[in-house]
């Protein structure tokens, strides 16, 4: 990154007070942890990263991103915690939940590393990356992770991602994928109209209909609460294992496809039931006053 780089318009977006984001990634691990290990390992790695050694200021008006001079100690932060802690998950949370309330020094480059010695249900020390996102998004930045960390068999080689083979036994023919390309954008563009317009109803004649995922009025100012469950990799793949049992032939179910609809229906059920809830106490108050009357 040359010296001076002007932010980008979506960096300056998310700098804003009303948006300041922030993506916080949580890494459990089988021993303690040794802060001068992480800061020689964070000296060695992430700090050739211009962006983790960059600040922002005001240069001409505009936000830039100026090189300086990284001092861990103001982003590797080492709590004291009590080992008799009753809920040591619960700490976890409350801790991640309490960066809601607080922002970045921007003195500083934007992130931070919090080494949580303390004994969980899942791993024996805890790390927390906070870092705003006008650094990245959460994809380049698990790249970035990947990138600077190394195999325990081989501390000098990058770790291995494992990749998807595709059978080319089941490859489309040309023609079939010609089409099958033509109708999905078609598809595309029908969608996109649609969703514009439907948007633009809402915004000039619809109003939004209540839901419990519609925030009141300073909402945004609310302590956020971060809540993590953990689910067995084996009944993972049982359920995407009949799955593919019943797709049809030629299909291959992944275990990413499973964990993208574990992700997008679990909210949608909590929300379907929490609606069917509140659409059955306006009934029992409709009920209540019409047993008054």
């Amino acid at each position: 990154m040359a010296s001076g780089e002007e932010l980008s318009p979506a960096g300056k977006m998310l700098l804003e007070p009303s948006m300041n984001c922030y993506v916080i990634a949580t890494i459990g691990l089988k021993t303690r942890i040794d802060p001068q290990v992480i800061r020689e390992g964070l000296s060695q790695t992430l700090l050739k990263h211009s962006r983790f050694t960059s600040k922002l200021a005001k240069e001409g008006g505009k936000i830039k991103w100026i090189p300086t001079r990284v001092e861990l100690e103001k982003h590797i932060i080492v709590p004291e915690i009590d080992s008799n802690i009753e809920d040591p998950d619960r700490f976890v949370e409350d801790y991640i939940s309490h960066f809601t309330k607080t922002s970045l020094d921007q003195s500083k480059p934007l992130w931070e590393v919090h080494l949580l010695n303390i004994k969980t249900s899942n791993a024996e020390a805890v790390a927390i990356f906070r870092i705003h996102h006008s650094l990245g998004d959460g994809a380049s930045l698990i790249s970035l992770l990947l990138a600077v960390t190394r195999k325990t068999s081989d501390p000098h080689a990058l770790p291995t991602v494992p990749t998807q083979n595709r059978d080319s036994s089941h490859h489309s023919s040309s023609q079939f994928s010609c089409f099958f390309a033509i109708w999905w954008g078609l598809l595309l563009i029908w969608h996109t109209l649609v969703d514009m317009l439907l948007s633009l109803l809402t915004i000039f004649f619809i109003r939004d209909t209540p839901t419990p995922l519609k925030g009141a009025p300073g909402v945004g100012l609310n302590i956020k609460r971060f809540v993590n469950r953990t689910v067995s990799m084996d009944d993972i793949k049982l359920v995407k294992n009949q799955m593919q049992t019943n797709y049809r032939a030629g299909v291959n179910c992944l275990v990413k496809d499973f964990r993208k609809g574990l992700i997008k229906n679990e909210p949608l059920m909590n929300y379907k039931k929490k609606d069917q809830n509140n659409q059955q106490k306006r009934v029992d108050k409709t009920n209540d006053r019409k047993t008054i009357d």
